[in-house]
């Protein structure tokens, strides 16, 4: 696609150390301690308490005198000592980000547990990691091999799930697991630390998002099996059930019972919008933003365009194959700039996507929601999230007149 316009090219994530502290500061019993300048501490303080669990960041005063003093370790130390103080506290995930002094900090030179306190370095630079949601998988893989029990034995019939999800989902899909007969699920990333320590026993792992790469490369290694895929849509749902029961040896008339009644269940809720006509975008920078792209061309949408800023990986490689086979134009690492051209070439009818190109769009009079607020906070699974997606779809492709109109008022 031939770029126009403005040149520069704009980030398309916010720090990725943001998303290792959304996974970090959601345990019960943490108290993060983050190494960085006081811009980082500044700007990760906000999001942490606007996006992730509302919780305080405690941080060494990294100022010039302390990095060029060579005092930090040992200003890291006293701060380390200091929130152990607090009995409430169980974990201090030290977090290092791409501040040059701080990206290198030596592991060996901190204190494995102080008082009753985990202490673990979480590196999450940015020369390293690219966007947020692969910070998510470093942070679940560098707390797995801490603390999960690989050497115990087995618990039968139990999965791990991987993704960060919708509450509701994560409830219908234990539901539907119980149906099939799973014995034990541990959703990660989770609140609590054991649920990191009990994950090690589980004999398959679910893997919900493309992005969790390092995860399923430490799984494996441990001899876990993997089942990709997840359950948005008719088909993948059946196939998402059916996948699991193979994996975990279960009954396969129940599972295939199961999956066929989950699969009935979806297609009639795509049968109740088969009404819906129009062009969408997808472009996000969660890194689940394929699998929506599949559920909204089963439903008979036209998506000629979707964009991620992670990049392609293995583990989505069937979303990707099944996509280009429906003619979707798929950008891996994508740019503002190009998720702009797509919407001047191609006229959607609405836009699923960042604020900076909802602004882009709505200004040409097209209908544009934030993928993150809209679509990640809603359950997208089953035949409950697409009644959920669909439904929220339907109701803004009817309203492009209106957005045209608005156009229209405030150009005279």
């Amino acid at each position: 696609m031939e770029k126009k316009g403005c040149k520069t090219l704009h980030p398309q994530s916010m720090c990725p150390a943001f998303g290792g502290l959304r996974v970090l500061t959601r345990i019960d019993g943490v108290q993060v301690c983050l190494v960085a300048d006081q811009g980082c501490l500044y700007g990760l303080t906000f999001v942490s308490h606007f996006y992730a669990a509302r919780k305080s960041i405690i941080s060494p005063e990294l100022m010039n005198v302390q990095i060029s003093g060579g005092t930090m370790i040992d200003d890291l130390r006293r701060t380390i000592d200091g929130i152990a103080q607090d009995l409430s506290v169980r974990f201090i995930p030290v977090v290092s980000t791409c501040v040059a002094e701080t990206a290198g900090i030596a592991e060996e030179l901190l204190p494995r547990k102080v008082g009753n306190a985990e202490v673990l370095l979480v590196r999450l630079p940015a020369f390293q990691i690219r966007t947020h949601p692969e910070a998510k998988d470093v942070a679940v893989a560098t707390l797995l091999k801490r603390f999960a029990l690989f050497d115990a034995p087995k618990k039968t019939k139990s999965l791990v799930v991987l993704g960060e999800i919708f509450p509701v989902d994560a409830m219908t899909i234990g539901g539907i697991l119980q149906k099939i007969g799973v014995e034990s699920v541990i959703a990660l990333p989770g609140t609590a630390l054991e649920d990191y320590i009990e994950a090690g026993q589980a004999e398959v792992c679910a893997v919900l998002h493309p992005f969790y790469e390092r995860t399923v490369s430490l799984l494996e290694e441990k001899g876990m099996q993997i089942v990709k895929g997840n359950p948005i849509g008719a088909n993948a749902t059946v196939q998402w059930i059916r996948r699991i029961g193979e994996a975990l040896n279960l009954d396969p008339v129940i599972v295939q019972a199961v999956a066929a009644d989950e699969g009935q269940k979806a297609r009639d809720v795509l049968s109740q919008f088969k009404h819906l006509k129009g062009k969408v975008i997808v472009a996000g920078y969660e890194g689940n933003e394929l699998p929506l792209v599949r559920l909204l061309l089963e439903a008979g949408l036209e998506v000629p365009f979707a964009s991620t800023s992670i990049a392609r990986m293995a583990l989505g490689e069937e979303d990707h194959n099944v996509l280009s086979m429906l003619g979707t134009e798929i950008r891996y690492r994508k740019y503002l700039e190009e998720d702009m051209q797509a919407i001047l070439d191609y006229e959607p009818d609405l836009v699923i996507g960042t604020t900076s190109l909802d602004s882009f769009a709505k200004e040409r009079g097209i209908p544009a929601i934030y993928y993150t607020n809209n679509i990640s906070a809603r359950p997208l699974f089953f035949a409950a999230g697409a009644a959920t997606v669909l439904g929220m779809i339907s109701g803004l492709l009817g309203k492009k007149e209106v957005f045209r109109k608005m156009k229209e008022y405030f150009e005279e």
